[in-house]
């Protein structure tokens, strides 16, 4: 993995934990609303699969659907 895909992996997973946080969720309220949505999760394993960065573009809307986000900022203005 490059040094770039390294860096937006990061950027991925910091923008759905800030997301989670800011709505007072923590990983088990994620791992119901998933399941509620048809995609079985439990704690632990969201925990480590974002704790890691390494889940699909699809994984990643799936959260921010499940939690309520209707919009993410990406790109902070330089």
């Amino acid at each position: 993995m490059t040094e770039a895909e390294k860096s937006f992996q990061d950027k991925a997973k910091g923008i759905l934990r800030a997301e989670i946080k800011r709505r007072n969720l923590d990983f088990g309220d994620l791992a119901e609303k998933l399941t509620a949505m048809g995609i079985p999760e439990n704690a632990r394993n969201l925990s480590n699969k974002i704790a890691r960065g390494g889940f699909s573009a699809g994984f990643f809307v799936a959260c921010l659907i499940a939690i309520g986000c209707h919009t993410v900022r990406v790109h902070e203005a330089d």
